[in-house]
């Protein structure tokens, strides 16, 4: 039996989590962020949203703050960043983690911005559309905040290109139906989708990078795939009894043997706000 799906994932709710669940998330995007895989990803984001100095940008599901924080850095003393998410706990956690930078922190929506039309230079939103409900409100939100010419850098996961070798095919497929819509969003291929999205709301100039993600040891993987992490007990699997543990036996036995391997496609998708 596949279990059923719930209607968002955990970290696209993590006000609504026990405080306990809610401390766990922010500490694994934590960890997330420091990734290599990830912070490639990142760099290749920048190169596609070209900050200048004195700008001021939008971090649109900023998480708590770091790459608001990176932006402004990059920008120099003259840029400025608003850096805006859903969840209270996070933004409470940024603001305690502030530097001193022109970072501004607030509490917000992506798909409805209490924020002026043509307001930002350029927008930045990583890894948010996955979650929400109406992705192309929430692009249309970053399209009507950003300024003509601005730019705006999406970067979002396709969970449809996640592949794993040294363990069993078919095994590995039951985990992926298993993990779709409970710990991966059911907004699976939101990564492939985001070109098209942003032709189709005019903008101009538009790229699209595909950044292949390579995890070759389990503890790696482990950092952005929920199905690698052991942390991710039973009672979130709801498997059916000792797949699991079967699943895990075969993941430490291929980290041993070290052929262990799994892939994952982000895309990174900028294009330019028509004049």
């Amino acid at each position: 039996m596949t279990p059923a799906q719930i209607e968002r994932t955990p970290f696209a709710d993590l006000d609504g989590q026990p405080s306990e669940m809610t401390a766990m998330l922010l500490a694994a995007l934590d960890e997330m962020g420091r990734h290599p895989e990830i912070l490639r990803v990142r760099q290749t984001a920048l190169r596609a949203l070209r900050p200048e100095p004195a700008q001021r940008l939008l971090d649109a599901g900023s998480g708590a703050g770091d790459v608001a924080r990176w932006l402004a850095a990059e920008m120099g003393p003259t840029g400025e960043v608003l850096a805006v998410d859903s969840s209270s706990a996070t933004i409470a956690v940024a603001r305690r983690r502030h530097d001193g930078s022109n970072v501004e922190y607030r509490t917000g929506d992506v798909c409805a911005l209490d924020l002026p039309t043509d307001g930002f230079d350029g927008v930045w939103c990583e890894r948010v559309l996955q979650h929400v409900d109406d992705a192309e409100r929430g692009i249309a939100e970053l399209v009507r905040v950003t300024r003509p010419g601005g730019r705006i850098c999406l970067i979002d996961t396709d969970w449809g290109s996640l592949a794993f070798d040294g363990v069993p095919a078919g095994l590995a497929r039951q985990v992926m139906e298993i993990m779709h819509g409970r710990l991966t969003p059911k907004q699976f291929d939101m990564g492939r989708t985001l070109r098209r999205r942003l032709v189709a709301r005019g903008l101009r100039q538009v790229t699209a990078t595909p950044v292949t993600c390579l995890f070759a040891d389990p503890a790696s993987a482990a950092v952005v795939l929920p199905m690698i992490n052991p942390l991710v007990g039973q009672e979130t699997w709801m498997s059916p009894p000792g797949l699991r543990d079967e699943w895990f036996s075969h993941v430490d036995a291929a980290g041993a043997r070290g052929d262990f391997l799994a892939v994952l496609t982000i895309w990174v998708v900028a294009g330019t706000v028509g004049q």
